[in-house]
């Protein structure tokens, strides 16, 4: 069986500076045609985008496309809610875990699969300030590794 091709369109790293990730989910994007194209051209942003459940269905906010400049008159609002594409019994059990304290939904990444737009999201807890300086200091950590390694390997 041949691995499908993925073309990542657009990353969300503040997500995982900002929030533990806990699991993760595939979902797929109820689009308009023009909003396709831009996705293709790259130009989307997720960073202050989020998920919500509504009425038996989770859509994302926030999520900016920007317009196609061929599009004309068939664009649709940069800023627009989106639908998600999931089974009822994952979007059951996410609604069931948001309602708990601490937890939300987050976009991690969107990108291209076999040709359709799929958006990976997460279930996510915060992170408390000390939670974040103990990730920056295994970060700096390990590149300060990386660079001893890189000078012993030039000698």
């Amino acid at each position: 069986m041949a691995k499908s091709a993925q073309k990542l369109v657009a990353n969300n790293k503040k997500a995982y500076h900002d929030y533990f990730v806990e699991e993760t989910w595939e979902a797929g994007l109820a689009l308009a045609g023009t909003e396709v194209k831009s996705l293709r051209l790259g130009k989307c942003s997720i960073k202050e985008a989020f998920i919500q459940e509504d009425n038996g269905e989770m859509y994302v906010y926030g999520m900016h496309i920007s317009p196609y400049e061929k599009g004309n008159l068939f664009n649709k609002d940069p800023l627009r809610t989106r639908k998600l594409l999931l089974h009822k019994a994952e979007i059951l059990k996410l609604a069931g875990k948001c309602k708990e304290k601490g937890y939300t939904i987050m976009p991690l990444q969107v990108y291209f699969k076999d040709g359709r737009a799929k958006m990976e999201i997460g279930l996510c807890r915060g992170k408390k300030l000390y939670d974040k300086r103990q990730d920056i200091a295994k970060k700096d950590q390990r590149r300060e590794v990386e660079r001893e390694f890189k000078v012993k390997n030039l000698y």
